[in-house]
């Protein structure tokens, strides 16, 4: 199993070279799908990950990337055309309600994200040395850039890096391999987790203490959000964006994504302190789709970003050994096991 930690570049002088390199990572990618794309429509198949690379690579961007780089950057299009063609599958079968789409080509001028193996990284006194392709050594007369290595993590144990370029920032993410000691646990004592917007998490104990995971500050922080970004727009063109539109969507979504992963380790460590061994999840599959609450209450509900806090969590439950059980919401909320309540199927 594999760990992600992300961090804000803070270094003005490499920010030029990640703006060129992540542009040209967004025109290799389109290329591929292109490329791609006939390859379908010519010939009904779907192009594997070296294809794509040998017909590629004397493409100037190809050759503007570091050659692993271009490589990653590549067999991303090839992966996503091949789950493209197994979600066709399912849903010939009946086993998907929407249709998938083939892949689109990315935004003319956006930037792309890039991936470095670790087999082409340097540690060099405590900072990774990311090299540059042949095109920009001989154009800049630089052959890397450098980078922060972060001081909790190991260098060996490193898979790879990606450069993820998003509202005006660049990030690095340091893949990793994660490993953990898994507790004895107990699969009799269960929680079961029944989600909201003032509660978010409803956690309920068989055995001991109940409780609740707050998620009326996520709301108050959306709706700041949305409150900014109506007052910004106000009498501007459809499709206005601005630098202080980024800064402030990439602030919330820094806000969420701490806000997911907090949560996700407060219940665990709460499951590990007391040797839970099984959690039971109240979720209704596409229950966003086409809600309709009201205006003020559909936004509350759909920002909320409890897909990703479960997703979370069945991450760390895999790494700990704990048992996740998804049901439906019925299971979870409106019913009382101590008046008791039958429980009907409400999905």
């Amino acid at each position: 199993m594999y760990g992600c930690q992300q961090e804000l570049i803070k270094i003005p002088e490499i920010i030029p070279f990640l703006e060129y390199l992540c542009t040209t990572a967004n025109k290799l990618i389109n290329c591929g799908i292109y490329l791609a794309r006939q390859w379908y429509f010519k010939l009904g198949k779907i192009p594997g990950k070296y294809n794509l690379e040998k017909k590629l690579k004397s493409n100037s961007n190809y050759q503007f990337l570091y050659s692993q780089a271009a490589q990653q950057t590549l067999r991303g299009v090839a992966e996503a055309f091949k789950s493209y063609q197994a979600l066709s599958q399912k849903y010939l079968k009946g086993e998907l309600t929407d249709k998938p789409q083939l892949p689109k080509y990315r935004k003319k001028g956006g930037m792309g994200v890039i991936t470095y193996p670790r087999q082409a990284l340097k540690l060099e006194n405590g900072q990774v040395k990311v090299p540059l392709g042949r095109r920009v050594k001989a154009a800049f007369k630089v052959d890397s850039f450098l980078l922060y290595f972060p001081s909790n993590l190991k260098f060996k144990e490193i898979r790879e890096i990606r450069i993820l370029p998003r509202n005006f920032c660049f990030y690095v993410e340091w893949v990793y391999e994660l490993k953990a000691d898994r507790p004895q646990l107990d699969k009799a004592k269960v929680i079961g987790i029944d989600h909201g917007v003032d509660n978010w998490l409803s956690c309920v104990y068989n055995v001991g203490t109940s409780f609740i995971i707050d998620g009326k500050h996520l709301k108050s922080k959306n709706q700041w959000y949305n409150k900014q970004i109506a007052t910004i727009k106000d009498n501007k063109p459809q499709g206005f964006w601005s630098n202080k539109l980024a800064h402030i969507t990439e602030k919330r979504n820094r806000q969420m994504r701490d806000a997911v992963n907090k949560a996700a380790r407060l219940l665990i460590n709460h499951c590990l302190k007391h040797g839970i061994g099984r959690i039971v999840f109240g979720w209704n599959k596409r229950q966003k789709d086409g809600i309709d609450i009201g205006a003020k209450n559909n936004q509350k509900f759909v920002q909320i970003p409890t897909a990703k806090l479960k997703e979370r969590i069945i991450q760390l439950c895999e790494l700990y050994g704990i048992e996740f059980i998804e049901t439906e919401e019925s299971y979870t909320s409106q019913a009382s096991f101590l008046d008791d309540d039958f429980l009907p199927n409400r999905a």
